[in-house]
This record gives structure tokens, C-alpha cells and sequence, in this order.
């Protein structure tokens, strides 16, 4: 375990943490410098940085002006190859366990696996859920996701076992950027009280209410985006912080 997981851990004895998700098709480095100081001085904890389609692009640029902005962890979300760069302080490198082409499995980790290593670039092992309705999201339609039905927690859980028994630390349950609705809170609760993981929770939490039963469902860390990228990043951080601390 590398120094930014082991802070993250020390860190979560205080509770939940909040992070925001940079997407760097978005913006460019400027602007994420900007956005930065905003969301940390609102009170989030860390940022990943990353997005389904054309990340790569921007990706150095929008790291090192998030690192201007801000002293949180920066970390990256990687959605493909194009997903890496020793810029920033460690990458969830994850696998899409429900995706439906292999290549989101392990081929795409594999390609990977040589610019993180040689670069000495921390990776945080993650196991990657796609839940109902995230097929409708870019990361779900790009990454060919089978989802797991709003209904079904136990099959969440029988994927969290697995990436438990493969040695994975965390696991990042994902309804999509922008989704109609967040991951369902017994779904949250089952993998938390089931599994030793950490449980990441991310896509269509827009209200401090849905922040909150998340994580007092037991998400260790609740992940924001759209939301926070218009209007008042920091008065909109600052909620969500408040209702998860």
C-alpha cells in the first residue's frame, strides 16, 4: 500500500471522505486550477481526475492545474489507456468487472500496466461496478457493461466478494455520470457490512440527502461531478461535505 491509499485510510477514520470528479474533456488547465481551489476550500477531501471519452487529450494539463489549485490528493479515473500520467499522486486502476468485452476485464489494465509501473506511479487496485442505469451512461456504453440490477444487491456483493478473493482493496460502485439515480442505498449498505472493501459510490448524486444516506449506508467515499461543474462549485461542495461529515 502505497502513501496516498494509507492517507485516504487515515483520513476515513473520520468518516466519510468527498471527492469531485474532474472530467478533463471539460475544462482545460486553467480552469481545473480554478475549480480546485474552489472545491477544496468548500471541503472535499480528494479529486479524481478522469473521464470515459477523450480524457487523455488534456489529461497532464488539467492534472497539473488541479495541482496548482489545490494540496487534496489527485487521482486519477482512468477510462481507458489514455488514462495515465505521472502527473498526478496515484491512479484507481480498476477493473470494469461487468463488462461484457474482456478488454475492460484485463486487456486494457494490461496495456496500462507497463506506463504505471515504469513511471512508479501508485495504484489503488479497484474493482468497477456498473449499476442500473449506468449502461445509459458514456461509461457504460463505452465500457460494454451488463449492469447489475437496482434490485439485485446480492449479485453487487457476489462481484465485491470476487474482487476481495483477487486481492483488490476498493471497489467503485458506479451509476454513471449524470444518472436519473444514484446507486440504491441497500445496495451501498450490503457491500459495506459484506465485504472488506472500500466502497467507492459515484454517479447521480445530486442533493446533500443522497450524499448523506450513502454514507451513513457505509460508502467510504462519495464521489460528485456533474453537479458541482456549473453555478457555485464551492457553495455546492460545502453542502455536500456538511451532510456526509
Amino acid at each position: 500500500m502505497g502513501p496516498v491509499e494509507s492517507r485516504l485510510n487515515e483520513k476515513l477514520k473520520e468518516g466519510t471522505l468527498l471527492a469531485v470528479l474532474i472530467d478533463p474533456f471539460n475544462v482545460d488547465g486553467s480552469s481545473a486550477e480554478r475549480l480546485a481551489a474552489e472545491v477544496e476550500r468548500g471541503g472535499a477531501d480528494l479529486i479524481l481526475v478522469g473521464g470515459s471519452v477523450g480524457a487523455g487529450f488534456k489529461l497532464s494539463e488539467v492534472v497539473r492545474g488541479v495541482k496548482r489549485g489545490s494540496s487534496l490528493p489527485v487521482i486519477l479515473f482512468p477510462g481507458n489507456v489514455d488514462g495515465v500520467t505521472p502527473e498526478a499522486d496515484a491512479i484507481l486502476f480498476m477493473s470494469l468487472l461487468n463488462s461484457l468485452n474482456p478488454y475492460w476485464v484485463i486487456q486494457a489494465q494490461a496495456l496500462a500496466a507497463p506506463s504505471v509501473k515504469l513511471s512508479g506511479l501508485e495504484a489503488i487496485p479497484t474493482a468497477y461496478l456498473i449499476v442500473e442505469p449506468g449502461e445509459r451512461s458514456a461509461a457504460g456504453w463505452v465500457g460494454s457493461a451488463n449492469p447489475i440490477p437496482r434490485r439485485k444487491p446480492e449479485l453487487a456483493l457476489a462481484y465485491a466478494w470476487a474482487a476481495e478473493l483477487l486481492g483488490m482493496r476498493w471497489i467503485y460502485l458506479e451509476a454513471g455520470s449524470g444518472a436519473e439515480q444514484p446507486v440504491p442505498v441497500e445496495m451501498v449498505k450490503l457491500v459495506s457490512e459484506k465485504a472488506n472493501l472500500r466502497v467507492i459510490v459515484g454517479g447521480g448524486i445530486r442533493s446533500p440527502e443522497a450524499a448523506k444516506e450513502r454514507a451513513s449506508a457505509g460508502a467510504d467515499v462519495v464521489v460528485v461531478g456533474t453537479h458541482v461543474e456549473s453555478g457555485s462549485p464551492y457553495e455546492k461542495v460545502k453542502e455536500l461535505s456538511r451532510a456526509i461529515k
